[in-house]
């Protein structure tokens, strides 16, 4: 394989989290008197890091999220994972195929720790993601676009930024993966190729048994 480590976003990449989260939080939202349709949150939202939520509102109607804002949201979309949540189609066999061939991976996403965790529990996934392995924005002091993260996630994992691909699904993790001067295969499940393109992304796949004929 030609890349050292495989850097994997974890919601809407490796867990079928977007639909879920992004209905909850529309639905929070607009329970707040700020009116937000799904489709409005999977393009401000999905990708980012929490602060970028308050910060969004903030900007839009110069009023301040309630303090118990994020527990609340995390307590209706942990829920919903409990409930509802499934791994990505082909997540398993690719990390499965990873891990039999002795490639280097691990997650980098804009959640927290415990979101990663109960995603990865609820879904089977948590086999495969050690502590070791599982990096998010709370880690870092910004969240994607900014390139904090997965250069964080390199230097731990004794990578060189260039010797990395980032699996992503989103323009924001896209835009952040080339700020870190990494490649980045962009997933179309959820987003548009031209907006993944647009945001930078090296090579595009819709499908995952596509990603390991990408890495090589």
């Amino acid at each position: 394989m030609r890349y050292d480590l495989v850097i994997f976003d974890n919601d809407g990449v490796l867990i079928d989290s977007e639909p879920l989260s992004n209905t909850v939080l529309a639905g929070y939202l607009t329970e707040l008197g700020h009116p937000t349709s799904y489709e409005e949150s999977i393009r401000d939202y999905m990708g980012s890091a929490m602060h970028r939520i308050h910060e969004l509102v903030m900007e839009r109607t110069g009023q301040r999220l309630p303090e118990d804002f994020d527990d609340v949201f995390h307590s209706r979309v942990f829920a919903a994972f409990e409930r509802e949540l499934k791994p990505v189609p082909g997540a398993r066999e690719t990390l499965e195929k990873l891990a039999a061939d002795g490639v280097p991976y691990c997650v980098g996403s804009s959640g927290s720790h415990e979101r990663i965790r109960v995603g990865h529990r609820a879904t089977g996934l948590d086999r495969w993601f050690p502590a070791g392995r599982v990096f998010s924005s709370q880690d870092v002091g910004r969240g994607k676009p900014a390139p904090d993260l997965f250069l964080y996630a390199a230097r731990e994992m004794g990578v060189a930024p260039e010797r990395c691909v980032v699996v992503e699904d989103s323009p924001l993790g896209v835009q952040a993966a080339v700020a870190a001067g990494m490649d980045v295969y962009g997933f179309t499940a959820m987003t548009s190729a031209e907006k993944l393109t647009e945001a930078g992304a090296t090579a595009l796949f819709a499908d995952m048994a596509e990603l390991l004929e990408l890495l090589g």
